[in-house]
Order: C-alpha cells, then structure tokens, then sequence
C-alpha cells in the first residue's frame, strides 16, 4: 500500500511542481529561477509541517504520512528534505555536520549540474 502512495502522491508532487512554478514565472517572471525557488521554499515549509504534525499526532496514518513526505515532496522538491535534515542537525547541536551539508549540497550538487552540461556540450 505504501508504494502506491508513494507514486501516487509522487504524481500529484511533479504535477503540482509544473502547475506552481509556471504559475510564479508567469507573476514573476525569469530573471533569476523564482519558480524553482518558491516551490523548493514551499516544499521545504510543507514537509517541515508535515514530518512535525505526524510525528505529534495522529492526523495521518503512517501510510499518509509517507505516501505524502516521500512520494508528494519528492515529486514537488527533494530540496525540502535537504532542508529538514539541515534544521535536524542544526537542532541536535551538529553544527558542523549542518554546515557540512549546506556546503556539500549546495557546491557538489552545483559541480556536478556543471559537469553534466560540460558532458552533454560535448556530445
């Protein structure tokens, strides 16, 4: 069961993704990525509410709740978890490792888009 959440929400996540950032470029514009940026903020905030509602109530059942963080959020942004682990380990006193995280992600993940598009010029 938990699987056909997952890629059930995870369709409604893409779709959702497509809808609100065509929806801010169209407001905003495209001088910088503003439809990326507004549904990574989203995500990031919705899956903080939601890991934090679940895990103090019972309002989702733990096949909502997964169905929702994993297949609705990933589909919608995976940066929203980036950013729930970041506040984890800053709440934990890690602050190193959160540093270390923010640093890794943000460098390694923007090498590595460069490396691709070096690699696909290239072709």
């Amino acid at each position: 069961m938990q699987i056909l959440y997952i890629g059930l929400f995870g369709a409604l996540g893409s779709i959702s993704r497509y809808l609100v950032s065509g929806w801010v470029y169209t407001l905003a514009g495209r001088g910088l990525p503003y439809g990326t940026l507004a549904v990574n903020v989203i995500g990031s905030f919705l899956l903080g509410l939601l890991i934090e509602t679940g895990l103090r109530s019972t309002l989702f059942s733990p096949e909502l709740r997964i169905g929702l963080a994993v297949g609705f959020m990933g589909g919608f942004t995976t940066f929203s978890t980036f950013s729930l682990e970041t506040i984890r380990l800053f709440e934990e006193g890690s602050y190193w490792q959160a540093g270390s995280n923010v640093l890794l992600n943000v460098v390694v993940c923007l090498l590595f888009a460069a490396l691709g598009i070096f690699l696909a010029r290239q072709l």
